[in-house]
């Protein structure tokens, strides 16, 4: 089962998938891919429910999601739906379902679409305390799933509604956890499950997504499930998301990191971007990453390369040379085209062939050009040579001994280079393409140098015009996260010709690396959207912990509304805030319950101790 297989790596085109009537759209088949958000109003509110669901639609959202936690809030579906259509919109609604069957049921029978998910529809939530489950006992929870779903699938059938079979990394069942652990394979199988028993009652009216805050799962999640879905005769439409993206930079880098890999392989009918911020600022974002992708079609011809080197379900990094502070185990360096002026450091700073004086970050090694390197127009040790072209690096008198950096275009990987440059020890390549399919087009040139042998360094470069800044995050995100979550790249260079700030792009480079999973350089915090199950000010709350403890660089704090997903999306975080009830929050620490039910008011400060309690707070 090899990815390649179901995916053209090389050529950008849409997986073809099944198309499904959503009331008056469809979704799938050669459908453009939708856009969708989700309210965080209470929805027995009616008025604020509909007016925030005014609000997503008329910033372009396609289908508006609510949560029914219960009958009575799937019982006001039908309140909520009326106003909308009232108010001159046919927008299809869609119901969020959690541990409740009989909700789904009714709001089966009012909205378009019902999400439910495996992991609590009918399965406890994980505790893999029970242990091993026998054949036996694994059986039988099986047919307690059929037996409860079967009832959902024939009143979907009888209103035409839509099912999203909805699975979360972190709220997987205690019987799929004890089976296959919170992986990839373990999010597949459970989608899987209850896929099979809608297929055996001839239900195909649905949409699968496979979501988590971790990148690198979400990614290869999805990769596996086409394969196995491709495999077992099934093609439906998917939903594709990073569940508690966060806020601003960090939110729109991790979304577009993990959404974009995906979109540029032709995966993908609908995204929702999931920010802790107002739902309808969640729409031009996921439209921005759509456009982006669209451009990608009828690009330059990328030439296929036979063998893929990589398992596209397991991350594995590149094995290269330790050259200076680059490649080997070191972690992947940033280059800037200045200095920066926060704590965020770039390893290397390019000038060109610009007079070199002395950095004000001691850390910091400048790359001059090799004409500026030859006129020793420097005078700080600090300086390294950037050579353009494989000939001007192989026929130069004036190499450097300690690192030489040489730039070539992925057209110029080929086997005449590459046999050229091979038994260098003091060459770094920076990789570079101006194709419109850069992530495949680099993807391309990573393939040739590992069935080549040749493991040299290799820093990531891709250039922009961009002016506004959110585009130059999401577009630099789409192209260049993909390749770190696959375990190419010693470092990361974003070039703009534009009106951004060097420093923007600075902390771009950086968020990049950390939502791919491969250099941590800030406190990260995995902060859910909000929904109607929110019990506090997720916002204001997310606000207030940031400027508390952005200080502390190594830390992965969990903030969370409710407890659908709450532990489990945070299971890899050192401390975690969940809401517990009205006005009530309980503290973890990894995965361990700390204080429950703390008053809201007491919360933040309670947090603040239990890190300080912990050793790991730092003033």
């Amino acid at each position: 089962m090899k990815y390649e297989e179901y995916i053209n790596l090389f050529q950008y085109k849409r997986l073809k998938t099944r198309s499904v009537q959503i009331g008056n759209i469809e979704m799938g088949g050669n459908n453009p891919i939708q856009i969708q958000s989700m309210t965080s109003t209470n929805t027995l509110n009616t008025s604020e429910t509909i007016d925030q669901s005014l609000r997503i639609i008329e910033a372009g959202g396609e289908i508006v999601r609510i949560t029914a936690q219960g009958v009575k809030e799937a019982e006001n579906l039908e309140n909520i739906k009326k106003g909308i259509r009232e108010a001159g919109f046919k927008t299809p609604v869609a119901a969020d379902i959690h541990f409740n069957p009989k909700a789904a049921f009714t709001a089966a029978e009012l909205v378009e679409k019902v999400r439910i998910n495996p992991g609590n529809f009918v399965d406890k939530r994980s505790d893999v305390s029970k242990g091993e489950f026998s054949t036996e006992e694994y059986q039988k929870e099986l047919k307690k799933i059929e037996d409860s779903l079967i009832p959902l699938l024939e009143i979907c059938k009888k209103n035409k509604t839509v099912l999203r079979i909805g699975v979360n990394h972190g709220s997987l069942s205690d019987r799929i956890m004890s089976r296959f652990g919170d992986t990839p394979e373990g999010m597949v199988e459970s989608a899987l499950e209850f896929l099979r028993i809608c297929v055996k009652e001839s239900f195909l009216n649905i949409v699968v997504s496979l979501k988590s805050s971790n990148t690198r799962v979400m990614v290869q999640s999805n990769r596996l499930l086409i394969t196995q879905m491709t495999d077992e005769g099934m093609d439906f439409p998917l939903h594709l998301g990073v569940t508690e993206a966060g806020e601003g930079e960090d939110g729109r880098i991790k979304s577009a990191v993990g959404i974009g890999t995906l979109l540029s392989d032709g995966i993908g009918d609908t995204i929702r971007v999931s920010l802790t911020e107002a739902p309808e600022n969640e729409i031009p974002v996921a439209q921005k990453l759509v456009n982006y992708i669209a451009e990608k079609k009828d690009h330059k011809e990328i030439k296929s390369v036979n063998t893929a080197p990589v398992d596209f379900f397991e991350y594995s990094k590149r094995k290269t040379n330790q050259i200076f502070n680059i490649g080997g185990e070191s972690l992947p360096v940033v280059i800037s085209k200045i200095e920066s002026k926060n704590d965020l450091i770039p390893e290397f700073i390019y000038v060109g062939d610009r007079f070199v004086i002395d950095s004000s970050n001691a850390n910091s090694i400048f790359i001059i050009d090799e004409s500026g390197w030859d006129q020793g127009i420097f005078h700080n040790d600090n300086v390294v040579p950037m050579f353009k072209s494989v000939n001007d690096f192989y026929f130069a008198e004036n190499q450097s001994n300690k690192l030489n950096f040489l730039q070539l275009n992925c057209n110029e990987i080929n086997d005449e280079n590459l046999l050229k440059i091979r038994n260098f020890k003091n060459i770094v390549l920076i990789l570079e393409s101006n194709n419109k399919n850069s992530f495949a087009d680099q993807r391309a040139a990573f393939f040739k140098l590992m069935n080549s042998g040749n493991n040299l360094p290799v820093i990531i470069k891709k250039s922009y015009k961009e002016n506004t800044l959110e585009d130059l995050q999401l577009k630099s995100s789409c192209d260049l996260g993909g390749l770190f979550l696959d375990g190419f790249g010693d470092g990361i260079w974003i070039e703009n010709i534009g009106d951004i700030n060097g420093q923007d792009i600075i902390n771009a480079s950086f968020g990049i690396l950390q939502a791919s999973r491969v250099r941590t350089s800030k406190t990260e915090y995995i902060s859910c959207p909000g929904c109607g199950r929110t019990l506090f000010d997720l916002q204001k709350t997310t606000k207030e912990i940031r400027e508390r403890t952005s200080h502390l660089k190594s830390l992965k704090i969990g903030i969370m509304g409710c407890i659908v997903n709450g532990p489990g999306e945070m299971a890899d975080a050192d401390y975690g805030y969940v809401g517990a009830g009205p006005g009530k929050i309980t503290l973890y620490k990894n995965k361990e319950v700390v204080k429950k039910n703390i008053p809201e008011g007491n919360a933040v400060e309670e947090l603040i101790q239990l890190i300080k309690d912990s050793g790991d707070w730092m003033d």
